[in-house]
């Protein structure tokens, strides 16, 4: 498996979990907290272990840090945690694709970049979402195909006001 697809895969909760901006604000500090706890708690393993026993490690730990995320909020928050269902769960997605892909070194500060920017996403989606239902009349943006054609526009925008040509690989052909 390559980024691509761990990365497509980490999406899951985002894209599902972001009808509100109540919901996207919720979802970005669970993705926040599961994540910085993951790679805090796998720290002393990464040297110790061997690669298929690091791997079982992960998964035992996000399987209790899931456990406890869900049961977190359904004891104090038992309406959101309605609200967002299976979401948290999935979370486990984006700690495994950060774990797999952030290099060795510089990895608390990529990492710090990349929950950042998780947030801020999930803030947008779940921003624009609650604007596009209430105030548009739009009820495809409280859906989940109304969130893959938010994330493709805000994808759009982004890539129009980034400044640069495009790479030649990704220029059409006449």
């Amino acid at each position: 498996m390559n980024s691509v697809y761990f990365m497509a895969a980490s999406l899951v909760p985002v894209l599902g979990a972001t009808s509100t901006l109540r919901e996207g604000v919720a979802i970005g500090l669970c993705a926040i907290v599961m994540n910085s706890l993951h790679q805090l708690l796998l720290t002393p393993l990464r040297q110790r272990l061997a690669t298929w026993a690091y791997v079982m490690a992960s998964l035992l730990l996000l399987a209790a840090l899931a456990s406890c995320l869900q049961l977190a909020l359904r004891a104090w928050q038992l309406p959101l945690a309605l609200a967002l269902g299976p979401y948290p769960a999935l979370l486990c997605l984006h700690c495994l694709a950060t774990d797999h892909l952030l290099p060795r070194e510089g990895r608390w500060r990529l990492l710090a970049r990349y929950l950042c920017t998780l947030l801020v996403t999930c803030l947008l989606l779940g921003a624009c979402r609650q604007w596009l239902a209430d105030a548009a009349g739009l009820h495809l943006a409280s859906l989940a195909p109304g969130a893959l054609l938010l994330l493709g526009l805000l994808l759009a925008l982004y890539n129009r006001l980034r400044p640069g040509p495009a790479h030649p690989r990704r220029q059409g052909k006449l």
